[in-house]
């Protein structure tokens, strides 16, 4: 089974805190989606073979498309690849395009599952985010998406500048007030090049406080959990039969296809991606020569990224499965790096399953990369 994830580059202004690839000129909207089903047909050789089980429109933000734009590019999803019966299909979208007539319009189409950036429901936060919407637009959007779905994520993001534990809180309670069954949530981060480190250099903004972010975080693991959220991945939260199928494929190393300018793909041996250019992109498809740059992964890189990827979930890192598919260096190595962790209470293994505890959740990135492979074979 895989997945194919279709980016959507363009967005009606920049976040502050944003590195993604995108536009804010839709200038050559229609030649880009022209682009994108040029090379869902010029993939499908490569990947005729393997069922598709989800869909995904990242962004940027896909829900600046119509619906009629939305069809063309499922049309030639179904139209060039094998898709399961039931798959999951989610769109990506922001609160100030859910109008009820575009909801109503998505609700007859094959997407059964919206993403929402809401990110905070206080106006100083999303001024400060650069956000296109404001709160009033964040609880209208989910008040009018309940109407018409039922799997809805959220986003939210915790660790800003000046936000008190009530207000995070506050932000986590509304959501829960509409019954959301899935919520993500995202410490702020400076990525390079971004507004938000332009601000926090010049001392326009206040440096991140990582202490508050960790207090966040457990504030929030404590409340989802205790409304019957299974914390299923590090910044993932969902009710039982909730869990995105989308990213979970990601993290249990599933296949993946990648659509559009700056997407990855995956297949199981090598990683590759388009080039972050819409008009490069969209040149090099009109003369079929799109050549993505390709990672053939070392026994190494696939054993560091699955440490990487099964601390992050419930589901751990198999010792059996290290030892069977990367050999007997790679699981005495982790056997000797796992020791201080479990003796300080940072990891655990039950069942022959290695897993971060409670305690060592917010650490986990850290605690992996103590455990990786540095030698290359």
């Amino acid at each position: 089974m895989a997945g194919i994830y279709i980016h959507i580059p363009f967005c009606k202004q920049a976040c502050h805190y944003c590195d993604f690839h995108f536009s804010t000129s839709v200038q050559n909207k229609t030649q880009l989606l022209e682009a994108l089903v040029q090379e869902i047909q010029l993939r499908q050789k490569d990947w005729q073979d393997e069922p598709i089980e989800t869909i995904y429109f990242g962004g940027g933000t896909p829900s600046v498309l119509t619906v009629e734009e939305l069809h063309f590019l499922l049309d030639a999803v179904y139209a060039n690849f094998q898709v399961i019966a039931a798959p999951e299909i989610t769109l990506e979208a922001n609160p100030d395009d859910l109008s009820p007539e575009y909801l109503l319009a998505l609700s007859q189409t094959k997407i059964n599952r919206l993403s929402i950036g809401i990110q905070s429901f206080f106006d100083a936060d999303l001024q400060l985010m650069n956000r296109a919407h404001n709160a009033e637009q964040a609880k209208q959007s989910l008040a009018l998406a309940t109407q018409y779905f039922d799997n809805i994520t959220l986003d939210l993001i915790y660790g800003m500048p000046n936000m008190t534990n009530d207000q995070w809180l506050q932000n986590i309670e509304t959501a829960l007030s509409y019954g959301i069954p899935h919520i993500s949530c995202y410490a702020l981060t400076v990525e390079p090049k971004t507004a938000l480190q332009s601000y926090i250099q010049k001392g326009q903004m206040p440096p991140l406080d990582e202490a508050l972010a960790a207090e966040h975080f457990k504030l929030l693991v404590k409340l989802l959990e205790a409304n019957g959220f299974v914390h299923y991945e590090f910044s993932n939260f969902g009710k039982p039969n909730y869990f995105s199928q989308n990213n979970s494929s990601y993290w249990l190393g599933k296949k993946y296809l990648g659509i559009g300018p700056s997407a990855h793909s995956f297949d199981g041996q090598s990683r590759s991606w388009n080039v972050s250019n819409n008009a490069k992109y969209i040149k090099a498809i009109q003369s079929q020569e799109l050549h993505p740059e390709t990672e053939i992964l070392s026994l190494t890189d696939r054993y560091n990224e699955y440490i990487m990827t099964g601390l992050r979930t419930i589901w751990g890192v198999s010792l059996d499965k290290v030892e069977k598919e990367y050999g007997v260096n790679y699981i005495n190595y982790l056997n000797k790096q796992i020791q201080s962790h479990v003796q300080n209470g940072l990891l655990k293994i039950e069942d022959g399953i290695l897993t971060t505890t409670a305690q060592g959740k917010f650490l986990g990135d850290g605690i992996a990369a103590d455990l990786f492979f540095i030698n290359n074979n």
